[in-house]
């Protein structure tokens, strides 16, 4: 399986990497944040632009980057406007969306963006054909925040992803009952043995945790926690996240080796 690399980060191997969201509204607030996530070991720190209130104004969203990127130092960031109806902050006109990611490749302080399966195909293709150009990888995203779809509907939806240009493909599903939790696994398990590329896959909410902490056993690449504010429902604290995740990656290597 192919794996990506994003500064001295490789998403793909074993043990799933962790990712933390920086959710600030203002310029103040965001580098806060970024202050705060920087010491405590996340692998990716993502910047949720759809929190801010001035992602029409690129100077200032080039003023973020710039001094994010400074305080994150080597630690790769995750460029991603989340729109509403997939659980985002706000809403974004098509050829908005497709010119703020534009500009975010140009300028080249973001190491990955984001890029969300439903929007429009052509603005989709074209972010796709930006980032690649520009050898900046891309993660296709999908999200249901009201269900959890039959397990052969996930696969082929991250099986889609990969046809269309993803460097990484990510599902994200509300589970209503332990089933939809067990049927996301089952979906994440196949998929990863049928796909080249990462997958990220979790069932948010409470029921959904044991996905998130899973990954190293069912295929999942990438888990997101929080320091502080979450951006989605059921992540959990970066510090217990980390000690989970490398509790159950000692377990596994030891199954391995008996």
């Amino acid at each position: 399986m192919k794996t990506v690399h994003l500064r001295n980060l490789e998403i793909g191997t074993k043990m799933p990497k962790v990712c933390v969201p920086i959710v600030g509204k203002t310029f103040s607030e965001i580098i806060e944040q970024a202050e705060k996530i920087s010491p405590m070991g996340a692998d990716l720190v993502e910047w949720r632009v759809d929190y801010c209130d001035f992602y029409h104004d690129r100077e200032q969203v080039e003023e973020v980057l710039v001094s994010v990127r400074q305080i994150l130092e080597d630690t790769p960031i995750l460029f991603t406007f989340r729109s509403k109806a997939e659980g985002g902050n706000v809403d974004i006109d098509g050829n908005e969306y497709l010119e703020l990611n534009r500009f975010a490749i140009q300028e080249g302080m973001a190491d990955i963006i984001d890029v969300e399966l439903s929007c429009e195909e052509a603005i989709l293709d074209e972010i796709i054909r930006t980032a690649h150009r520009a050898q900046i990888p891309v993660m296709l995203s999908s999200h249901d925040f009201e269900k959890t779809l039959n397990t052969v509907v996930m696969i082929k939806r991250l099986k889609y992803m990969e046809e269309k240009g993803a460097d990484i493909a990510k599902l994200a599903v509300m589970p209503k009952n332990e089933r939809d939790v067990l049927n996301l696994l089952d979906a994440t398990l196949t998929a990863r043995e049928q796909m080249d590329i990462p997958i990220v896959t979790m069932a948010m909410g409470g029921i959904g945790t044991i996905s998130r902490l899973s990954g190293e056993c069912f295929g999942s690449a990438l888990t997101f926690g929080c320091v502080g504010k979450a951006s989605a429902p059921g992540q959990m604290e970066l510090r217990q996240l980390k000690e989970t995740l490398d509790f159950i990656h000692r377990g596994t290597v030891r199954t391995e080796m008996e």
